[in-house]
């Protein structure tokens, strides 16, 4: 992003937004207007398509903090034209002022001044305009099974958006033809202008910040170097998973410009219930039904798992409905190469519905119990007959 872009583009109107609008609600537009824009929704409709980049372009910026902090900084020292000394054109005795490392071009020596009290306000960025551009960053959502988040799994993507153009290789120019050096500003994209007495470095009107010219621009992508173009690929979902974990995969985005990297894929996991297992981390959770006899006599039941054979756990005679058993290694996958745990809860389940023989069972069973469970109530309910 040059910084002409910054000073002349306006991406919160482009969003439709206002200078102070949260990320979510960024976001929310963006989304909003890249359906409406797509170029998928939109065959042939060049207006559209050149919508749908200025939308793109405009929520890369304001999406990344680092980046509307630098955008917003540039907007309120340059946006109403230029920057101004106050108490005249010129310094003590009729000085000029040179500013050209304001825009990242080749300031004085020496070190100091305004050059480096503004040195990061383009991302420290100081090669000229004809020099690599790293690829925007991609977001995309996925859902997967809980299965599948539990063992990993590859899955197909389609995204659409700015990647190199295929008919000139990212060059902007025609096949056959190549860009030549900006004869104004030397390759720099940079040029200066003299104003009252003091030296501007600005972006190079002629090659627009670029550095470079293009003649013959390619009929595909219009000079840009980049088309708008729709790409398949397959994404590795690591084992473990959570819902609403972000992945990041490096340069799965869009492609750079003039030999610049590409941008990375920041994939959102959305992971869907299961009928029986829950999630704790990295430790399933399951609860278990059990009967009456099986919690006052202790059992030996068998339990599933997940993606494997069934393991048998032993209930302890006297279990309460609520005691967590753990049965070890049982559960999802950690990076470490351990698993988390299966984390069984008892749960004694009581029938609704009694035969004559069950019945007179409890009955018997009642009268032969030696312990009052609410014995310790006994002082506070007989207080208060």
């Amino acid at each position: 992003m040059s910084a002409r872009d910054y000073v002349e583009k306006d991406y919160y109107a482009a969003l439709g937004v206002s200078k102070d609008a949260s990320a979510a609600d960024i976001k929310k537009s963006y989304r909003k207007l890249a359906r409406k824009y797509h170029p998928d929704a939109n065959q042939g409709d060049a207006t559209a398509e050149e919508r749908f980049k200025e939308v793109s372009e405009a929520y890369d910026v304001l999406s990344d903090t680092a980046k509307r902090k630098e955008y917003d900084e540039a907007r309120a020292l340059f946006g109403s034209g230029g920057f101004r000394m106050p108490g005249g054109a010129g310094g003590p005795g009729g000085a000029t002022f040179d500013f050209g490392d304001l825009f990242g071009g080749a300031g004085g020596g020496g070190g100091g001044g305004l050059g480096d009290l503004l040195g990061g306000l383009f991302g420290g960025r100081r090669s000229g305009g004809a020099g690599p551009r790293r690829g925007a960053d991609v977001e995309a959502e996925v859902t997967l099974s809980f299965t599948d988040a539990a063992e990993g799994a590859t899955v197909p993507l389609q995204l659409s958006g700015p990647q190199v153009c295929p008919t000139c290789a990212g060059t902007g120019a025609k096949p056959g033809t190549t860009p030549r050096v900006c004869p104004a500003c030397t390759g720099t994209g940079m040029t200066m202008r003299n104003q009252g007495g003091f030296a501007f470095s600005e972006p190079c009107r002629q090659c627009r910040g670029r550095g470079l010219l293009i003649d013959d621009p390619c009929a595909t992508c219009g000079g840009s170097g980049q088309a708008i173009t729709t790409r398949t690929l397959r994404a590795r979902i690591p084992a473990g998973v959570a819902d609403g974990q972000r992945i990041r995969l490096k340069g799965k985005g869009e492609a750079g410009s003039r030999g610049g990297p590409a941008g990375d894929l920041l994939l959102l996991v959305h992971v869907s219930g299961h009928d029986v297992f829950g999630r704790k981390g990295h430790n399933l959770t399951l609860n278990l039904p059990v009967s009456f006899s099986e919690a006052a006599l202790g059992a030996t039941v068998k339990v599933p798992t997940l993606g494997g054979p069934p393991v048998s756990v032993k209930i302890p005679a006297g279990t309460n409905s609520g005691r967590t058993l753990r049965v070890r290694g049982k559960g999802l996958h950690k990076r470490d190469g351990s698993n988390g745990d299966l984390l069984v809860t008892v749960e004694v389940a009581v029938p609704k519905k009694l035969n004559k023989e069950a019945k007179e069972a409890l009955e018997a069973f009642a009268a032969a119990a030696p312990d009052d469970p609410r014995a310790h109530l006994g002082a506070m309910v007989s207080g208060h007959d």
